[in-house]
């Protein structure tokens, strides 16, 4: 079983920076696509931004510019760079690692923008 533990997140005004981290217990290899999903009551959970094992990556129209996932496979670690945040960037966040067969998923983290 693999765990995936997050971190980050909390209360940002608009325009400001946040790095939400999303670590595994196991290595995050090339057999691996990173997923970062949002989920905002009342509102369809939405694919932010997803990292390949071959490094490629992808991004909501919502987001792109303004968030960057990375990684850091030495630390077993993706990271999802939020930039000039929005009203409408509020959510909780969640990771997951896993192959199109088998996913593991993060315990989320709450995103609040908010002046």
């Amino acid at each position: 079983q693999v765990q995936v533990v997050q971190s980050g997140g909390g209360l940002v005004q608009p325009g400001e920076s946040l790095r939400l981290s999303c670590t595994a217990s196991t290595p995050i290899d090339s057999i691996y696509t990173i997923d970062w999903y949002r989920h905002y009551l009342g509102k369809t959970r939405e694919l932010v931004a997803s990292l390949t094992g071959g490094g490629s990556a992808s991004y909501a129209t919502s987001v792109k510019g303004r968030f960057t996932i990375s990684e850091d496979y030495s630390k077993n670690t993706v990271y999802l760079q939020m930039n000039n945040v929005k009203f409408d960037d509020t959510a909780v966040y969640y990771c997951r690692v896993g192959t199109s067969s088998i996913g593991y998923w993060g315990q989320g983290t709450q995103v609040t923008v908010s002046p």
